[in-house]
Parts: structure tokens; sequence; C-alpha cells
């Protein structure tokens, strides 16, 4: 497909694989398993989970609820919301998210997995294969990520990865209960014209 091509029909809704890493939409079912990821990794997520200014997370009133506005957002075509699966379990969560379409056609990555599976090489995998669903499928030009200066593994992922360091965007996002700096790190895809993922593939042989 050419990159420049958007077909709205594949677009969204979209499953994603490499090997043993899938990327499939969030549904309501995958709560039992998504809120005991959640539960057994929270002094592991916690310290980059985003926070109201006002106290508390940024939660929705159930899971239920969650889902429904997460799809809702894909089918408006806004966020695209996916769980990552590896040997077939639910490990984690990658998202595209604020995306803009008109003259700017670029979106936002976030993504968590669960400790004991990481280090695995899973996360750069998730990020490869939306990265390149997002500029062929969706028609994205640029994608960026924005991480904590203390976030090591996920600096990690965009260093494997070559995404280009932009700057920092000082106290940006209200993270943990207060505003943090983060660094800004993005990729066109006239940088990746082979693809993300041939990429990672090409770095990470066999």
């Amino acid at each position: 497909m050419s990159r420049d091509h958007f077909d709205p029909g594949v677009a969204w809704p979209a499953t994603l694989t490499e090997g043993p890493v899938r990327l499939r939409p969030i549904r309501r079912s995958d709560q039992q398993r998504w809120l005991a990821l959640r539960e057994s990794n929270r002094d592991w997520l916690a310290p980059w989970d985003a926070t109201s200014p006002e106290g508390g997370e940024l939660v929705a009133p159930s899971f239920g609820a969650y889902v429904r506005q997460v799809l809702r957002q894909a089918r408006e075509g806004v966020t695209l919301p996916w769980v990552i699966e590896y040997q077939g379990e639910l490990v984690g969560q990658i998202n595209i998210n604020g995306i803009a379409r008109g003259a700017a056609q670029s979106g936002s990555i976030g993504y968590w997995i669960g400790r004991e599976v990481a280090g695995r090489g899973i996360t750069p995998t998730a990020v490869a294969l939306a990265f390149d669903h997002a500029v062929t499928a969706v028609g994205l030009h640029r994608l960026e990520i924005t991480i904590r200066p203390e976030n090591g593994p996920s600096l990690r992922v965009a260093e494997k990865l070559g995404f280009r360091e932009e700057g920092l965007r000082p106290r940006y996002l209200h993270v943990d209960g207060q505003w943090r700096d983060h660094r800004v790190f993005a990729l066109t895809r006239e940088e990746v014209p082979e693809g993300l993922l041939a990429r990672w593939r090409a770095a990470n042989p066999g």
C-alpha cells in the first residue's frame, strides 16, 4: 500500500502482528486481565502515569466507560487504542493519541508494558507496528513520543528505534502528582522510507 494512500476501511479496527507480538483493539472483555495487570504493576507504572492537577488519577469511572470512550475516539479518527499481546497473553497497551489532520497529519504514541516481560523487545516491536500502520493505512506524516528524562526503559525504546530527539518540553504534563518535564522524540515517514518495522528487524536479525 502506498504511504500516501488513506483508506478508512483498513485504518481501524486493525490487528497488527510481528512474530509473538500482536496489537489488537482493546475490548470490554479485557477488563479482568487489564485490571489485574495494572494492579500487579502499580509500582512499576505509577511514576509514569498521568495525573490530574486537581488531584488523583486520570481514569474513567469504570473500565467499560474507558473502553467505550477510546473506541468512540477511534471511530472519530483521533485515537488508535490497542492492547499488546505477547505469545497470546495481554501484556500492555499502546495508543496513538491526539491525531491531527489538515496540515499537521500527526499523532503521539503512548505505551506501557508489564514488568515481567520488559526487556524482550516487545515494546519496540509494538511501536514499530503502530508507526507503520499510522503512516500507511492512517496516512499520518509525523509521530512523536514524549518521555520523562528519568524513564530509562522508555528512552531506550526511542533510541533503539532511531527516533530523533527534538528537545525538552518543560513542565509539559502532570504525571505522578507534579508537572513534569518531557523529552520529545519524533519520526516522519520520510525518515524511514523502508518502514520502521523493517529498520527494527534489520537491527535485530534472528
